[in-house]
């Protein structure tokens, strides 16, 4: 692993590209742009902050988040992969949730700047630790960029001989300034799983309004997600790319009581929409593919 002296002396930009010691003593990329901040933790190749120039932040962090080398980061942008939520066949739970690239420490491939955006490059590839768990061989890129809006790429090579499937997700929080008052839009139509009621298969009409805990995978859509937030007098809008299914996500009173690292209250200010390629939507990548998945967070005011 390097220091942040190494990162520093190979891959810093001049006002726009730093490396520093984050919270829990992590290793944190700053990126400056015209059009925008952000914060990337090596730690899970994280993105846990997002802001346009003159706006608010677009991600939401929860203050009880863990900054452990062990345990995942809670808000701003998880980044999943193999596999989503539990693993399958998996009965005595050996496998972490959500897979391991989001408790793996990435590495910087490269860093830049041009003058509208700056640009990270971070790097996973198969090891000793993800060949005990999955037994796939693959290289992960994942391309950061901020301007004006936050563009997220992950690039998914197989380096091996062999076919594998996996499941991948851009967990993204989005902060709002009351779930209760915001909507969804862009998912009209669409067929969804709902996770909260035993896996039924469901059709969206209309606007998507939280009321309760939700947890719905979206199924055979490659549409936008615009978020109305009338609180911070904006819409945020999700776009993406090569992503067929799309997550929405909030926990709720109760779900949000009994995670240990999720503020009691914090559920009134999130909003997970998440680009994905999750369930039926599985990739399955043969021997020396590669395959790309974008997403998009920018907010109008």
């Amino acid at each position: 692993m390097q220091s942040v002296d190494e990162l520093s002396k190979a891959f810093a930009v001049s006002g726009r590209v730093s490396f520093e010691k984050g919270e829990g003593g992590l290793t944190r990329v700053a990126l400056k742009s015209p059009g925008g901040e952000a914060e990337v933790y090596l730690h899970g190749g994280h993105v846990t902050r997002f802001t346009s120039a003159g706006g608010k932040p677009l991600l939401f962090m929860s203050g009880k988040s863990l900054f452990q080398n062990d345990k995942p980061i809670r808000g701003g942008v998880p980044l999943i992969f193999p596999w989503f939520g539990p693993r399958q066949n998996d009965p005595i739970g050996n496998s972490p949730m959500h897979g391991f690239a989001r408790l793996s420490e990435w590495t910087v491939e490269s860093a830049s700047a041009d003058a509208a955006s700056t640009t990270l490059i971070l790097r996973l590839e198969a090891n000793l630790a993800t060949r005990a768990v999955w037994a796939g061989e693959f290289v992960l890129r994942y391309t950061v960029t901020v301007s004006e809006r936050l563009t997220l790429e992950l690039s998914v090579e197989n380096t091996g001989s062999a076919a594998f499937t996996f499941e991948e997700a851009l967990h993204t929080y989005l902060a709002v300034a009351d779930v209760r008052q915001s909507s969804i839009q862009g998912l009209e139509g669409v067929t969804y799983i709902d996770k909260v009621d035993q896996a039924a298969r469901k059709m969206q009409q209309g606007a998507i309004s939280i009321t309760g805990e939700t947890d719905r995978i979206y199924l055979e859509t490659n549409s936008a997600c615009t978020v109305s937030d009338p609180g911070n007098g904006r819409r945020i809008i999700v776009s993406k790319e090569n992503s067929d299914a799309t997550v929405v996500w909030n926990p709720w009173v109760a779900k949000a009581k009994a995670m240990a690292d999720f503020g009691d209250d914090e559920w009134v200010g999130m909003l997970c929409i998440e680009t994905c390629n999750v369930n039926v939507h599985a990739i399955k990548l043969e021997a020396g593919g590669r395959h790309v998945m974008r997403a998009t967070v920018k907010d109008e005011r």
